[in-house]
């Protein structure tokens, strides 16, 4: 006979910890306090951040399989570095699956969706003012992944929130400078805009531009760190 749902006790929150954890390292690797290259000291990060082992242990295998964090044989856990071409090509199939996001969004897209969309943009523009690039870069991504999801195509969302994730520490560089920052908050009114009058051609070729820009932002990063 089980127990009356009443007196059932509240669930144990067993992923606190780990998302906490999987948080801090990840906003650490995006912001460049571990570089790429860098290898994860357990101890020295466990006593950073207060935590044991086995927690901060588990947090950076997450980080390895969302691709931040490399395995290395006889060396543990290592920031995954990417060359040139890698994030080139990347990028190159981020904008064609955001392309066909665009066109979807605009035609399938609840109003309420899209106005969730420019709620995330404004708030976005307030910490842009505000000079806080961490989370306006938290929001400008978050609003590159609600495109996608309200395009309706679950095969395209997975493959794009991979590849997303590959490129946090990437885009983030990216809006190094203030004229770098300022183009790519114009290029989000733009997106905006367009999905706001279900303009898919607009859309497509405003977010295609982006991530063609986008990469054109880091390429002189890029290559000057791999010569």
């Amino acid at each position: 006979m089980g127990l009356p749902e009443s007196s059932l006790p509240e669930p144990i929150r067993r992923t606190a910890l780990h998302d906490t954890l999987v948080g801090r390292l990840r906003d650490m690797i995006i912001e460049g306090h571990l570089s790429p290259g860098t290898r994860l000291n357990e101890g020295q990060l466990g006593q950073m951040l207060g935590v044991s082992r086995t927690p901060l242990r588990e947090a950076i295998k997450y980080l390895a399989s969302e691709g931040l964090v490399e395995l290395v044989p006889s060396r543990g856990a290592v920031v995954k570095r990417f060359g040139a071409k890698d994030v080139k090509d990347m990028l190159s199939v981020l904008a064609t699956l955001e392309e066909l996001a665009g066109r979807l969004a605009c035609a399938s897209a609840r109003d309420e969706e899209i106005a969730e969309i420019r709620a995330l943009h404004d708030r976005m523009v307030r910490h842009y003012k505000a000079g806080d690039r961490l989370e306006y870069y938290k929001l400008n991504q978050a609003i590159h992944t609600r495109i996608v999801a309200i395009s309706g195509n679950a095969a395209l969302a997975e493959v794009h929130g991979m590849l997303q994730t590959r490129l946090k520490r990437i885009r983030f560089v990216g809006h190094e400078g203030a004229e770098k920052w300022a183009a790519a908050v114009g290029e989000h009114e733009e997106m905006v805009a367009a999905l706001e009058a279900r303009d898919a051609d607009r859309l497509s070729e405003v977010l295609g531009r982006h991530l063609k820009k986008a990469w054109e932002r880091v390429s002189e990063t890029l290559e000057g760190a791999g010569r």
